[in-house]
């Protein structure tokens, strides 16, 4: 193995690692809180969690074996199911984070009307819609022989060795990544500026209110006045940076993939196959990008850590305490002797 290929096992590796640490500790706190489960986008995340822990532990595997070994892991079967299982749960992660930003918009946009506009039964059928769309590609392509080991990413996924079918499979690939990419990016644009705008607004009110607070506070100190404007500022930058967030990890990672397969398909232009494995890994690290940007750093999921973690702690202390205890008793007959 060259040193590129080295570099590139490691990197599946760590990927594989963290998406599992990652994803494994938003399922906990899932279950371990209440009011998570009682909200609707929970259960967008659940789906999106279960999609990142399903690729971590059949695709992930199979491409670090690719990359070490430079053919096809295990028999055709094992790899058409893992080609299979990988286009549906890449799609399924797209239109998860769709539905997550219409559930976003809806929550900000209409906030009077939401709780009758997406409730259980409505997320509900918005995954059925997800799942249906993010079966119906694979089972075309297995049932035209389009999944097996694909080289230029060392993985099992999307691949047409027949010359013959070569138009029907560009044309394929063309609807396939306009369904599902291009759709889940038009969708999170769509809303996530809807609901930028509808920030922007409400900070525009507060800062008036602000304003017009400092102006008529002629003895306040000025240093709190500073505070102030500076709280106005942070408060203008947070909405922006978390739709940035949202945006930007979906395009950073998923589209040098997409293009690449795209690109793949003209015989004129020819792709680096390091490249190919670099675009593939990209497309691995939203699931190692997801738990973080939609979980694991908004303040509830933390504080649902912090009560599992002091839980666990108590717990152990107890256990050692009662170990203790039970070793003193014991040592106190043989002191009375």
């Amino acid at each position: 193995m060259s040193i590129w290929e080295l570099l590139l096992a490691f990197v599946v590796v760590v990927l594989m690692l963290v998406a599992l640490l990652a994803n494994v500790l938003v399922l906990m706190c899932f279950l371990h809180s209440a009011d998570i489960r009682k909200q609707v986008p929970g259960l967008f995340i659940l789906n999106l969690t279960f999609c990142n822990l399903l690729m971590a532990v059949s695709s992930m595997p199979l491409t670090l074996a690719g990359i070490i070994y430079k053919s096809q892991p295990g028999g055709d079967q094992v790899c058409h199911a893992v080609g299979f299982l990988e286009t549906f749960l890449t799609t399924n992660s797209m239109l998860s984070m769709a539905a997550l930003s219409i559930d976003r918009w809806i929550a900000v946009v209409f906030p009077l009307s939401y709780h009758s506009k997406m409730r259980y039964r409505d997320a509900a059928l918005i995954l059925s819609y997800t799942w249906l769309h993010s079966a119906s590609f694979p089972i075309v392509a297995a049932s035209l022989s389009w999944v097996g080991f694909h080289h230029l990413y060392a993985s099992c996924t999307l691949y047409n060795k027949r010359p013959e079918d070569r138009t029907q499979f560009v044309i394929f690939t063309g609807v396939f990544h306009a369904l599902s990419f291009l759709l889940s990016l038009v969708v999170l644009c769509f809303t996530y500026l809807k609901v930028l705008k509808v920030a922007r607004f409400h900070c525009k009110r507060i800062d008036v209110i602000t304003m017009q607070t400092l102006v008529l506070l002629v003895d306040i100190h000025p240093s709190v006045r500073e505070r102030c404007l500076e709280e106005q500022r942070r408060r203008r930058q947070r909405a922006t940076k978390k739709i940035s967030t949202f945006i930007g990890t979906f395009v950073l990672c998923f589209a040098p993939y997409v293009i690449t397969r795209l690109v793949e398909l003209s015989s004129v232009v020819h792709i680096n196959a390091h490249w190919g494995i670099i675009s593939k890994c990209l497309a691995y690290s939203k699931a190692v990008s997801d738990p973080f940007v939609y979980s694991l750093l908004r303040h509830q999921y933390k504080k649902t850590w912090k009560d599992i973690v002091n839980k666990v702690l108590k717990r152990s202390s107890i256990n050692s305490s009662a170990l203790a205890g039970e070793a003193h008793n014991r040592n106190l007959p043989q002191l009375n002797e």
